[in-house]
């Protein structure tokens, strides 16, 4: 596989990173790129953190590197909101959340020169003898014959490759489509219909509390480690069939971005918690399946070194939301937009035929829609799902006001 592409070579690339503590993982992404001669001067690195955090030197190790970078903590983050006059949005980036990996994506889509961005979280590290950032590129320029996965859950186990070994199942999989049985076939792919890499992991899984405790770990990691050789072939999850999208090591094209919030977690009077991105990927799924887009799977692979911490702590955090994750796809299945918030090619016909997908925001839109007039008091804690399709509007409101006000000198 090649390193880089005609499409993506010269391109800039807006790298993602949380982090309240592990910054120095940046470095060894940098030293990575280096050594793999990949061109850093096509990196523009943005650190989501707080004001409480060491943001001096989270700035000094950017120089040190000699790479572009901003740091973000909440003062710049309210400055940044002021200069594009979207203070009445600043709710939809929660503070101290990893889901503050949104205003990432507000970043981007202020700079229209970035045309591909990276997530990666701070306990994270590449490979060393795996180029990080040109194996993300080559995957989302991907042209050719590539594995197609399925189930007869509609649910594609990102971890099935060595499943009967290790038995594992990642966070936010739905309980109720366990036991699956997989079907896998090739499929090709042309250059552009990758619209996202996610890389996966080794050592620590990504895995929810209960498959955590299931696991006899009470210090929120695991006892059953991945390593390198418990992924095969990289892979594609078939039309009609979801996959949990982890945004520790993932690549994107910027034209998602619409369709990629990463929700609000953590402060909400429901407390439910850390299914921020496993949702915005279920989402982001159903808009790929309408608008003929793929997840590209597999590598890059990164090293997880997930901090010990309490289980019970995590279990908390994810026990109000159980329930939910296990209907929310069911939920968007068979949404289909009806007219475009940005998009006047969507919308709705002269006549009564249903409209064609033509844009990820209509396709947003219209499960925003969804959630937020809903009743789903079926549920314990229903109303949250009001609460998310409340807060999706917003997204897109707000990246339209982005879109509209005038370009500030420096973002």
């Amino acid at each position: 596989m090649s390193q880089y592409t005609s499409e993506t070579a010269n391109q800039e690339i807006c790298v993602i990173v949380p982090t309240i503590r592990e910054y120095e993982c940046v470095r060894a992404y940098v030293k990575n790129a280096r050594e793999h001669g990949f061109d850093v001067s096509q990196l523009h690195f943005v650190l989501v953190t707080e004001d409480f955090c060491e943001t001096d030197a989270m700035r000094a190790m950017l120089d040190d590197l000699e790479v572009s970078g901003k740091v973000f903590d909440g003062t710049r983050r309210e400055e940044f909101y002021e200069d594009h006059g979207i203070e009445e949005y600043a709710h939809v980036v929660p503070a101290a959340s990893h889901a503050e990996t949104s205003f990432g994506l507000l970043y981007m889509w202020a700079n229209d020169r970035f045309e591909y961005g990276v997530f990666i979280d701070d306990d994270t590290l590449p490979q060393e003898d795996k180029n990080y950032f040109g194996r993300h590129l080559s995957n989302l320029a991907f042209d050719g014959e590539i594995e197609r996965v399925r189930s007869d859950q509609q649910w594609v186990n990102v971890l099935y490759q060595n499943a009967d070994e290790h038995g594992l199942y990642p966070r936010g999989y739905p309980y109720s489509a366990m036991d699956e049985t997989v079907e896998t076939d090739t499929v090709g792919i042309e250059n552009g219909d990758i619209v996202a890499s996610q890389g996966l992991w080794t050592n620590v899984p990504d895995l929810d509390a209960v498959r955590i405790l299931m696991d006899g770990d009470l210090r929120g990691q695991a006892q059953t480690r991945t390593t390198a050789g418990d992924f095969g072939d990289d892979f594609v999850a078939a039309d009609g069939n979801y996959l949990t999208v982890c945004s520790m090591n993932l690549a994107f094209r910027r034209e998602v971005i619409p369709a990629f919030y990463q929700l609000p977690m953590d402060e909400n009077e429901w407390d439910v918690g850390r299914f921020d991105d496993i949702w915005s990927g279920v989402f982001l799924k159903r808009a790929c399946d309408l608008l003929g887009k793929q997840i590209y799977n597999g590598g890059p692979l990164c090293e997880h070194n997930k901090a010990e911490r309490s289980t019970f702590d995590d279990l908390h955090n994810e026990v109000a939301g159980l329930e939910l994750n296990e209907h929310l796809w069911e939920l968007v299945d068979d949404v289909e937009p009806e007219r475009s918030r940005s998009a006047p090619s969507a919308a709705l016909p002269d006549d009564d035929t249903e409209p064609d997908a033509t844009d990820y925001a209509a396709v947003y839109e219209a499960m925003a829609d969804r959630l937020a007039a809903g009743d789903f008091d079926q549920y314990r804690n229903g109303a949250f799902f009001n609460h998310v399709g409340e807060y999706m509007r917003d997204w897109l409101e707000c990246l339209e006001a982005i879109r509209r006000a005038p370009a500030t000198a420096d973002d």
